[in-house]
């Protein structure tokens, strides 16, 4: 007798993100000096009023099964946020599905679209988890380079190049993880049109939307015309705009019969996102309140995001990155720090982990082992003093390979 998987495992790998983050956490419970700037979750706490209301939720009973496709108080505030965050378009409650978390809804997504002979193209760098949901909906994830000059971000003309009859579906990120580019209005109108053109879906997740430098929240594919959005899935949640990762509340908003079989898949595998999680997000959702906590947050991350931009480019002159226009993440190249002898980040952040006690995330896990990503979601103290571990660590790195 074989222990022998499915083949429905066969692409599959476990998250290089998660697998850093326990690291990092298991050095720090053995007493090592360790900071880790590579978790993806912002570092505030939950909105006051999201905690009281899942707390009032619990003591008010509401712990048994939910409606499937999520309670109508959070599909109806996740409705109204997305309309005023799109000039008041109108967003039917009906087409939006609650998951236990985005990454599900992203799932829910891909399962029900894709299948074999299906490809799904992703702009690469990407988020470690796009290429393995697609694996496991039997489909064939292709990865588009983005253009270094262009903040890694692809254009149509990218996306033609990969494009044949078998390709069925896009998943963009924007703001991007793990770069912090941020797709215009332009450009995603450009995309959407290619899209439309070629009878392919979008799967657009938008959960870093509203972490955004630039006016008001991030350019979406809800601020384009109705008649660009028939083969569209948006995919957010509670996560990071107000700092409930763990309540793992995501959500997706498709057209109406996909909304209906994703609803289906749903029902056979979670029943439903977290039910006391839901009224804790609704009302982050909905209370004016906490949009206050959410421009506070946005403003804690611009101004470690310009601190971080600062020292880059007066300490490290010569290191090459992303400019972060959201999100929470710096991209930055290793690979030519020294010339003729290329470092891979791999190589980097296991050696920097090593001296420096500092945890990055290699770009090998998001598709492009020349990069690194590092989290600023981070206290503004932690960041100086992993900066100061970093560039020391470039500066002897440098010297060392020199010599």
């Amino acid at each position: 007798m074989t222990d022998r998987l499915s083949a429905n495992l066969a692409h599959l790998k476990a998250s290089e993100t998660v697998a850093i983050s326990t690291e990092a956490k298991r050095r720090k419970a053995a007493g090592e000096d360790v900071l880790d700037l590579g978790v993806g979750e912002p570092d505030f706490d939950t909105p006051y009023a999201a905690t009281e209301a899942g707390v009032q939720a619990i003591r008010d009973g509401k712990t048994r099964y939910p409606p499937n496709i999520g309670i109508a108080e959070l599909r109806k505030a996740i409705a109204g946020n997305l309309s005023g965050l799109s000039a008041g378009r109108a967003v039917d409650p009906d087409a939006i599905v609650v998951s236990s978390g985005s990454k599900q809804s992203l799932f829910n997504a891909c399962f029900s679209l894709f299948g074999p002979k299906d490809k799904v193209l992703i702009p690469m760098p990407a988020w470690v988890s796009y290429p393995q949901i697609v694996h496991l909906s039997r489909a064939e994830p292709v990865m588009v380079p983005g253009d270094v000059e262009w903040s890694l971000k692809v254009s149509v003309n990218d996306l033609e190049r990969h494009t044949d009859k078998l390709v069925r579906g896009l998943i963009l990120c924007s703001p991007c993880n793990p770069t912090g580019a941020v797709y215009t209005l332009t450009e995603l109108k450009a995309i959407a049109t290619w899209a439309q053109k070629h009878d392919i879906w979008i799967i657009a997740d938008e959960i870093y939307r509203r972490i955004n430098y630039g006016p008001g929240a991030a350019p979406s594919f809800l601020d384009l015309p109705d008649d660009l959005l028939g083969r569209t899935v948006v995919i957010t949640g509670a996560s990071k705009a107000y700092a409930m990762t763990g309540w793992r509340i995501g959500a997706a908003l498709a057209p109406p019969y996909l909304a209906k079989a994703m609803a289906a898949l749903q029902s056979h595998t979670t029943t439903g996102a977290n039910h006391p999680a839901q009224w804790a997000a609704a009302t982050a959702f909905s209370t004016p309140g906490v949009e206050d906590d959410v421009v506070h947050m946005v403003a804690a991350f611009r101004r470690r995001r310009d601190r971080l931009v600062a020292r880059f480019r007066g300490e490290v002159p010569g290191i090459e990155f992303v400019d972060p226009v959201g999100a929470f993440y710096l991209f930055f190249r290793v690979d030519g720090i020294v010339p003729r002898t290329p470092v891979t980040g791999q190589a980097f952040c296991e050696q920097l982990m090593q001296r420096e006690g500092v945890a990055l995330v290699p770009g090998g896990a998001f598709g492009d082992d020349r990069w690194v990503r590092l989290s600023y979601a981070v206290s503004e103290k932690d960041l100086d003093g992993a900066l100061d571990r970093i560039f020391r660590f470039i500066g002897s790195l440098a010297s060392s390979r020199a010599a």
